[in-house]
């Protein structure tokens, strides 16, 4: 279906330029005057991530205004406040930020009585590159490697999980608080979806030396989840991001220096 379509059918208006990522196109619009982003996918993933914010209906997440096939309309935030200015600030800022991230995500986490999106991937399969992506790559690869296979052998707390949470999909709705965007749309231990706001919101920041030790503290406290527990998901999850990287060509600096600063903690756990 165009864009055009789509404009008639939930009676739109543009509101801005296109985003244009390599798994959708956003375009801010309006609907009836009421600012709005109406996001198309070029990828299962976005589907899939569709899918859940049309689940969790509004909490937790930005309402779901329409929804069908590759198509979703949502509603925008409009909010001044941003969590990726609060962690660059000092460290009390950072941290309420990584509280602010805990309370979104138990919202997102809570139990819903009605049927789980059949669309949502298990952690299971989602960390499956990791093993053969170890075998070919070595070093601290193999250690997230075998984290990863712990971990999942006796998972904990299942939930419909984000997938993705960080400074940049948690955003300020105003009156309605802080709510997600962007979800991966996956099914697996709650404690995995808190490892991104680890890494984030950029490599100078998560990078700071005691920052990731410090913030697993803060997490572990305001979650409620274990901290070792935290940082292992930490390191298999940053030696999954590095295999992704590595198999597109790239040099995963970044993950390979989280993974590092993850398993160097939980030795001194």
């Amino acid at each position: 279906m165009a864009w055009g379509d789509y404009f008639t059918r939930w009676h739109l208006t543009p509101d801005g330029e296109p985003i244009i990522t390599p798994t959708s196109t956003v375009l801010p619009v309006r609907q009836d005057g009421v600012a709005a982003m109406l996001k198309i996918a070029t990828e299962d993933e976005e589907r899939r991530g569709a899918e859940t914010m049309v689940w969790w209906n509004g909490e937790g997440a930005a309402r779901a205004l329409a929804h069908d096939g590759d198509a979703l309309l949502m509603e925008r935030a409009l909010g001044e406040t941003s969590l990726a200015e609060m962690a660059r600030g000092d460290r009390d800022r950072d941290v309420e930020a990584t509280r602010i991230i805990c309370a979104a995500a138990a919202r997102l986490h809570a139990s819903r009585d009605r049927p789980l999106p059949p669309s949502l991937v298990p952690l299971s399969r989602w960390f499956a590159p990791l093993e053969p992506g170890a075998a070919r790559y070595g070093g601290l690869l193999e250690r997230a490697a075998a984290t990863a296979r712990a971990l999942l052998a006796e998972p904990q707390d299942i939930v419909v999980l984000h997938g993705d949470i960080h400074h940049g999909n948690i955003l300020d709705f105003g009156d309605r608080g802080w709510l997600a965007i962007d979800p991966k749309g996956l099914l697996g231990e709650r404690t995995f979806d808190f490892v991104n706001s680890l890494r984030n919101p950029d490599d100078e920041t998560a990078l700071t030396p005691g920052r990731l030790a410090r913030q697993a503290t803060v997490i572990a406290g305001a979650a409620g989840v274990d901290r070792v527990r935290l940082l292992q998901w930490t390191l298999a999850f940053s030696g999954l991001s590095a295999v992704w990287i590595l198999d597109d060509g790239d040099e995963p600096a970044l993950d390979l220096a989280i993974a590092g600063l993850a398993a160097a903690e939980i030795d001194r756990s």
